[in-house]
This record gives structure tokens, C-alpha cells and sequence, in this order.
């Protein structure tokens, strides 16, 4: 009798002990969760987005091209819109269009004059530059600055030079003449023809711009359509790919961003170049005909040749990217479903353009 008495009580005292034990832990989890809470609540979390695009001639190549153009920025609302091939044909402003009709859609976008690229923000305006002023069809760069949740924001749009685009001349074709040539054999050939472009002088400049920004504390975005590849690209597990040829070659642009700081947004996000080559150029469009999507029918000229970059930035987390545009390819002058694990966004209607565009998503803590 008193052996069970005194197992009752042992286990009574037991059960008492896991009761208090697990109220604790509950009071424990339960203050952790609110310090959690606590220090979240006290952190602000900003998301926005940039959109690369080459809208190819303002998108007049492809019937109702400009429509399409305004259709997806009003469908993205992108915060930043880097723009290539700003014509301003007729005397229009082609940006100021895309404003206004933007506005008919009730999205409110703020813009300036430029020329060649172009620039698109949701937030006013309160600088801009010329970078790299167009000359000649070599390319240009401009700069705008605006206010984001107090934090200043410098956005740099780059269409850069189309000519000695030697990536062409590895592939047989004469970068400059698109003729069929013989193809180069060494780095410093291919190298030698590229750095006759303008784009390194293009890139020099936005170089020394963007160093004043960081100076200055922004935080600086680029986009562009750089008509050269990326080094991180043209590697040793990509050389007997895509007509390279054999060839690794640390292409000069991009280089020269990596030296400067700058991070290439799709390659960071996507470093596995065999999975995810993230070509933007030649884009299928069904509306057009390939051999006016093509520049050499012969080979496989796929390539990823716009961009969008960023400076790091204190709690500034780049958290998604996505090939903007069709899944299709031109190569050897036929359409082609691409078969990689590359992230799409197909367009809603009609493809104004023959390159695909870069999104990028960015999360800004602070």
C-alpha cells in the first residue's frame, strides 16, 4: 500500500515537472516569436522591379508594336523601365508617348527627352544626364535619379555600339557587315575586332558617373542592350557550344562592370550557365520572317546580350529575374522552342520586338 502510494506521488511529481517544463518552453517559443515579430516589424521592406527592353524601331517593325509595348508595361508596372532603340521618329518624343499613353491607362510614369535608349520611372524625376551622348548609330547611355522610400536611386539605361560586334565574327559572319568571313582562330583576333566599338568609351563613362553616385550614397541600377556578350558566359564549359568555336573570351563590357563592382543580375541569380544560358537575341516573333530576325542564318547566333546590372547596396537583396518575352529562338534561321530551364514571362498578345527583355525583382531592407 505505501509502495503504491509512493509511486502515485512520484509519478504525480513527475507529471507536475513535465507540465511546468512544457509551460515553460511554450513561455519561451512564445517570447522568442514576439522578439522575432518584434524586429521584423521594425525593419522596412520595399520591393520594386527593373525592365530591360529593347522595343526594336519603338516597336513599329511589328504590327501593333507600340500597342503591345504600353499593354505589358501597364500589365508589369515595372518601377524602372531601361529602354533600347528610342527613335523619336516624326518629330514625336517616343518616351513622352509612352508616358501619356501610360497615363490613358491610369499608370503614372515619369520620363525625359532622349535619344536611342530611353529611361521610364514610377517615382518623379529629379535629375537626369546624358552619359554618352548618341553619335553616328554608336550607342548611347543615359542617367536619371529619383526618390525611392527616401533612399536615392540612380537608374542608367545603355544601348551600346552595334558595330564590330565580334561575337558575329567567331561564327563566321563579319560583325560589322554581317558578310561571311573566315572565322577567327585566336582570343586576341576576336578581342582586337571588338574593342574598335565605341562600347568600352560608352562604358568608361558610366564607369566614372555611377563611382560619383556611390559616393554620393545611391544606389545604382543599369539595363541595357550591350550588343556583346558576357565573360561569365563564354567559359570553358560553353566553348565547343552554341558556334563558339573552341573559344573562351573574356569579353571587355561586362569585364569591365565586374572590375567596377557592378553584379550582373541574371548570372547572380542564375549561375549555372549550361541550365540557364538566358539568350535575349534573335527572339522569334511570329509575325515576322526569319530571315529578318536573323543576322547570320548559318549558325547559332543565340546569345544573351541585355542586362540588367546593380552596385551592392546596404540591404538591398536581389530575389528573382525572368527571361521577359517568347520561349522561342531563332538558330540557323529556323524558329526553335528553347529547352533549358531559363524562367519566362510570355508577353499577353503580340511580341513588339525581335528580343527578349530581362525583369528583375529586388528587395530593399532598412
Amino acid at each position: 500500500m505505501q509502495s503504491e502510494v509512493r509511486r502515485l506521488a512520484v509519478k504525480s511529481e513527475m507529471e507536475y515537472y513535465d507540465y511546468k517544463f512544457f509551460g515553460m518552453k511554450k513561455l519561451m517559443l512564445g517570447l522568442l516569436f514576439l522578439l522575432v515579430a518584434a524586429g521584423a516589424g521594425g525593419q522596412n521592406v520595399k520591393k520594386f522591379t527593373v525592365l530591360q527592353w529593347n522595343v526594336w524601331q519603338e516597336g513599329t517593325v511589328v504590327p501593333g508594336g507600340y500597342e503591345a509595348i504600353v499593354n505589358e508595361i501597364a500589365r508589369l508596372e515595372p518601377d524602372f523601365v531601361t529602354f533600347s532603340e528610342v527613335r523619336n521618329y516624326n518629330g514625336t518624343r517616343f518616351c513622352d508617348r509612352i508616358v501619356s499613353s501610360l497615363k490613358g491607362k491610369g499608370k503614372c510614369y515619369y520620363s525625359f527627352y532622349s535619344y536611342d535608349s530611353g529611361l521610364l520611372s514610377k517615382y518623379p524625376i529629379k535629375d537626369s544626364l546624358t552619359v554618352f551622348p548618341e553619335k553616328g548609330d554608336h550607342g548611347s547611355i543615359y542617367k536619371l535619379v529619383a526618390d525611392f522610400e527616401g533612399i536615392e536611386v540612380a537608374v542608367y539605361t545603355a544601348h551600346l555600339d552595334y558595330q564590330n560586334d565580334a561575337y558575329y565574327n567567331v561564327r563566321g559572319y563579319d560583325g560589322s557587315t554581317w558578310k561571311e568571313i573566315d572565322v577567327p582562330q585566336t582570343v586576341s583576333e576576336v578581342l582586337e575586332v571588338n574593342d574598335r566599338s565605341l562600347r568600352d568609351d560608352a562604358i568608361r563613362c558610366l564607369v566614372a558617373e555611377a563611382r560619383k553616385d556611390l559616393e554620393a550614397g545611391r544606389l545604382v541600377l543599369l539595363g541595357g542592350d550591350f550588343n556583346e556578350p558576357s565573360h561569365l558566359d563564354w567559359i570553358r564549359e560553353t566553348k565547343d557550344l552554341y558556334d563558339h568555336n573552341g573559344l573562351i573570351v573574356p569579353w571587355t563590357v561586362t569585364l569591365m562592370l565586374d572590375n567596377a563592382g557592378f553584379m550582373d543580375a541574371y548570372r547572380e541569380f542564375y549561375p549555372d550557365v549550361l541550365d540557364y544560358p538566358g539568350f535575349t537575341f534573335p527572339a522569334d516573333n511570329p509575325l515576322i520572317p526569319t530571315e529578318k530576325l536573323t543576322w547570320a542564318p548559318k549558325s547559332d547566333e543565340r546569345e544573351r546580350i541585355d542586362y540588367i546590372f546593380y552596385h551592392p547596396y546596404p540591404g538591398l537583396e536581389l530575389t528573382d529575374v525572368v527571361i521577359f518575352g517568347p520561349q522561342g529562338s531563332i538558330l540557323r534561321n529556323q524558329r526553335v522552342k528553347e529547352q533549358t530551364s531559363d524562367k519566362f514571362l510570355p508577353p499577353l498578345g503580340v511580341w513588339p520586338t525581335d528580343h527578349k527583355g530581362v525583369l528583375a525583382t529586388f528587395c530593399l531592407k532598412f
